[in-house]
């Protein structure tokens, strides 16, 4: 039997994004501004990092340099991660996406706050060694494969600063992993997502369920991982 993530075709991928609006309500699947959707989803990430913050230290003389991963028209970046570094970058192979991306993020790159711009999917991204004290990843791994995400998982241990510390913020399914063609990407469940995690040599060090999201969506849950090995 033929495994979900065994359907998964980045360049369909690819092409489903590129002909989605560069827009809030198109990266959101409909969910922008005038739903709760975008203002929750803040919300929720804030108070989660917030609840971590006595483990996320950063060591002395190091920024607080996070990347986003999956990062669309840098809403995430925006109204969320450069809140909270000294400097964010952002990662995200679809063309018009990153466009409107430079756009938004304008203000905050003439303040400083953010670093590299990669166009790049996570499957081919590489990180600094050493650099990252986030790195987050926000409704994107479902577009990798199983194996392809261990891989990811792996090389972002290694682009951590000390006491880094990888989020993983995404959709969860019950029962399978469930496979949609519209954007060749994945959802997995809970048990999925934890046994992936313990592949790649990550321990989980919190969970939580965002909250105040619409009825009918996918529940979608919060991982924050350490290095087993740090």
């Amino acid at each position: 039997m033929e495994l979900p993530d065994s359907h998964i075709d980045y360049e369909h991928s690819i092409e489903y994004w590129s002909s989605i609006p560069a827009t809030v309500d198109g990266v959101l699947g409909g969910y922008g501004p005038h739903t709760p959707v975008p203002t929750m989803d803040v919300h929720g990430s804030m108070h989660f990092l917030r609840k971590l913050k006595s483990r996320m230290v950063a060591p002395e003389q190091m920024p607080k340099y996070s990347a986003d991963i999956g990062a669309g028209i840098g809403r995430v970046t925006k109204d969320f991660l450069s809140k909270v570094s000294d400097k964010v970058d952002l990662v995200e192979p679809v063309k018009p996406f990153l466009e409107k991306a430079h756009v938004e993020l304008e203000g905050l790159k003439k303040e400083g706050k953010i670093g590299e711009i990669y166009e790049v999917g996570m499957q081919s991204w590489q990180p600094d060694a050493n650099k990252y004290w986030l790195i987050w990843c926000q409704w994107c791994v479902g577009h990798l494969p199983d194996d392809e995400l261990v891989s990811f998982f792996k090389r972002c241990i290694g682009g951590l600063q000390p006491n880094g510390t990888i989020i993983v913020k995404e959709n969860n399914t019950t029962g399978e992993d469930d496979y949609d063609p519209l954007d060749s990407a994945v959802t997995r469940t809970d048990e999925k997502f934890k046994s992936l995690f313990a592949r790649a040599g990550l321990k989980l060090i919190a969970t939580e369920l965002q909250k105040g999201l619409p009825e009918g969506l996918y529940p979608v849950k919060m991982y924050a991982l350490k290095p087993q090995n740090p």
